[in-house]
């Protein structure tokens, strides 16, 4: 099941009612039937949202934190929503997961004449974009998770870009080129949660398949909280090709490249930039490649890979 917004207000309504019972109520629905909705969107996210209580359901670990991304996530639509019969004749409305392309399209396509909503979830950015409130996204889905955008939303792919592995510089892999995943099987990963677009399911899949369950102790979506966890917790990290290698942290490509993701440009084909989307796309792919060009280890890579494939024998001039 995806999780869609509707969802997370159920989660939330939950946790303010305090019970099931009056949670159904509030919402419209029957007891019996909110407990299925709720069993489903637990299975969606791994595990126990709430506990019975005698006063009640009371939030668990992991629904404390899937409620305060929800608030958060619901705040951010609600202020959409009330913004955008305001926003300015002309503007041009963007929203993007983290990462280089979407401040440099902002800068791109006129700085102030910008506006910009940045969220983790692919799945929440279509929907703005699917509902006007965006006219157009940058987002990232994986391989063998690939992102199915509502109809009628539009997708181009921006770029491709291997995941690679981030671990400290004292690391006794660190001296490796690259490195097979099945050789971190004993590691401590720090994991960024789930976004509701495939990540960390592709990735949890990808060790299952290299012969090992990862032990993931820790949870972070901050670089800066990863690069402290790996530097000085001496855990490890599944990265992007084109995180940044910094001091006491370096960035090693995985064997094989078990990890691909995607960048991609979402817009509605009625939006104000359907017209301009073929220059929109080709404006992030320039600052995605001048971006990957600032990375040392990206580059090298890629070296390697065409040269790989360029020896290959169905590649070869007869």
């Amino acid at each position: 099941m995806s999780l869609e917004l509707r969802h997370l207000r159920t989660v939330c309504a939950i946790a303010d009612a305090g019970s099931l019972t009056k949670a159904a109520a509030a919402l419209g629905t029957s007891q019996p039937a909110l407990t299925a909705q709720l069993q489903r969107i637990e299975r969606a996210l791994g595990g126990k949202l709430f506990v019975r209580g005698r006063q009640g359901v009371v939030p668990t670990a992991l629904g404390e934190y899937v409620l305060e991304r929800s608030r958060l996530l619901l705040m951010g639509m609600d202020e959409l929503v009330r913004g955008a019969a305001a926003h300015p004749q002309g503007e041009v409305r963007l929203g993007g997961v983290a990462g280089p392309i979407l401040p440099g399209l902002i800068e791109r396509l006129g700085g102030d004449q910008v506006s910009s909503f940045t969220d983790d979830s692919p799945r929440l950015l279509c929907d703005l974009v699917a509902a006007g409130r965006l006219d157009a996204a940058v987002v990232a889905d994986y391989r063998e998770h690939e992102l199915r955008p509502p109809t009628p939303l539009r997708c181009e792919v921006i770029a491709e870009e291997p995941v690679f592995i981030a671990l400290p510089e004292r690391h006794p892999l660190a001296v490796r080129a690259e490195i097979g995943l099945a050789e971190l099987a004993g590691e401590s990963f720090v994991l960024a949660p789930p976004d509701g677009g495939g990540w960390p399911e592709c990735f949890l899949l990808a060790c299952v398949r290299a012969g090992f369950a990862p032990r993931t102790p820790h949870k972070a979506s901050d670089g800066w909280v990863i690069r402290e966890m790996v530097t000085a917790g001496g855990a490890v990290a599944p990265c992007r090709a084109t995180f940044a290698e910094s001091p006491g942290l370096v960035i090693r490509p995985l064997a094989g490249t078990p990890l691909t993701m995607r960048h991609l440009l979402v817009w509605h084909p009625d939006g104000p930039l359907a017209e301009r989307a073929g220059e929109v796309r080709r404006l992030a792919a320039e600052i995605f490649a001048a971006h990957a060009r600032e990375r040392p280890k990206y580059v090298g890579w890629l070296g390697l890979r065409r040269e790989s494939d360029d020896a290959r024998p169905d590649r070869r001039r007869p």
